[in-house]
């Protein structure tokens, strides 16, 4: 039988979250990019406001840095230093655990003084070097699954972090390349990845990426983002990755996937519907930040 993880965040002044694949959902959610501290901060304490009004956890997430753009054109971000601060001020002030990506492994350590957990982007999900850098600051490390990648092979990517000294893992689900420009999101991810014994994530806005649809920028179809996640909620995982905006239209990066802020309470109350279905929880009373 697989060992069941779970992955709990807790520290002072920050909320504690807890994942795991037979706990109550929790989320990853937040901007894309690092646009501007105001920004950052109304979708933080929204975002906070509204899981604390449904008992769910939340860890706030954006990039300082999107490296992987489909032109050098595309806006990135504040880059590392102005990130991390605005990063750090948002743990600080808003009470809530943070995440960010990170692409070389001489970024792990500075990002892991602030963080709690690093992420390993998609493109970047064999690259052991970086994974055993992330790995050594023995903060959580939420490997995302390439595009290229069966779900299978996720656990070796995972056992490289674990081999490092550091079982502190999360994997997650971003659908894989079908053809030119689309993604396809294969419900028997979910149970597959899990077989590793990790948290399993669905991320369900760049689920919905039509990867270089416009030439030098990405497109997607925000109107699957419910319907995918529904689906994820109903094979069960440990928890949603959800990028969202105050404006979407106005986003420097993934315009046509991020949720619209506004949109964000029902759309997590229709998924901890399901999830508790799924997992049998009776959610009444109970809090994952609890």
């Amino acid at each position: 039988m697989t060992q069941t993880h779970h992955v709990t965040l807790a520290d002072n002044g920050i909320t504690k979250v807890s994942f795991g694949n037979d706990l109550p959902m929790a989320i990853i959610a937040g901007n894309c990019a690092i646009e501007t501290r105001e920004i950052a901060l109304k979708t933080a304490e929204t975002l906070k406001n509204i899981c604390d009004g449904l008992g769910i956890g939340l860890v706030y997430k954006s990039s300082f840095d999107k490296a992987n753009r489909t032109s050098a054109n595309g806006k990135r971000g504040v880059g590392m230093e102005e990130g991390l601060k605005i990063l750090q001020e948002i743990r600080q002030e808003i009470g809530v655990p943070v995440l960010t990506d990170l692409h070389e492994s001489s970024q792990a350590a500075p990002v892991g003084e602030v963080v709690d957990i690093l992420q390993i982007p998609a493109f970047l999900s064999r690259q052991t070097d970086l994974l055993v850098a992330c790995a050594k600051t023995g903060k959580v490390v939420n490997i995302k699954k390439g595009q290229f990648m069966a779900p299978q092979d996720m656990h070796a990517a995972a056992r490289k972090v674990a081999d490092s000294g550091n079982d502190n893992i999360m994997l997650t689900e971003r659908g894989t390349t079908f053809g030119y420009g689309n993604l396809v999101v294969d419900m028997r991810s979910f149970p597959i990845m899990a077989e590793s014994g990790y948290p399993v994530i669905h991320d369900a806005t760049h689920s919905v990426m039509m990867p270089s649809t416009h030439g030098d920028s990405s497109g997607g179809r925000r109107e699957f983002v419910e319907p995918l996640a529904r689906a994820a909620a109903a094979v069960g995982v440990a928890g949603f990755f959800i990028e969202t905006h105050p404006d979407p239209a106005q986003a420097f990066s993934d315009k046509e996937t991020q949720i619209p802020l506004e949109a964000m309470p029902a759309l997590l109350a229709n998924l901890q519907r399901i999830d508790a279905q799924t997992k049998e929880i009776a959610y009444c009373g109970i809090t994952n930040a609890a």
